[in-house]
């Protein structure tokens, strides 16, 4: 089961990159409308494995509600919005990005 933290302001960025140097974290952008978009979410909870990934910090973006942070993000990280999206961010930038059906679990345990 992944536990969700909400990204709902930008200052929120600015302590991703502080606990990006320690460890990795992730940002999942989401469109609460979209069916592609809540396809890639169900199919990434689904596979999810919290033994096999440790304690990893994964970040949930409400695209609908948040659309204005969500281009805070892809400036900041340099990473053209997509949704949906996943990025992990390590010392501060963006070391692996996959959108719409690309996002996979195994993918993202591969890039941490």
């Amino acid at each position: 089961m992944i536990n969700w933290n909400l990204l709902t302001n930008e200052s929120q960025l600015d302590e991703i990159i502080a606990e990006s140097a320690n460890q990795a974290v992730a940002i999942f952008k989401h469109s609460t409308t979209c069916p592609i978009s809540s396809t890639a979410k169900s199919r990434l909870e689904r596979s999810w494995d919290n033994e096999a990934i440790g304690d990893f910090k994964i970040y949930y973006l409400d695209l609908l509600s948040n659309r204005p942070l969500s281009n805070a993000i892809a400036q900041k990280f340099g990473v053209e919005h997509e949704s949906p999206q996943i990025l992990v961010i390590k010392d501060g930038k963006a070391i692996y990005h996959e959108s719409h059906f690309g996002i996979s679990f195994e993918d993202l345990q591969a890039a941490i």
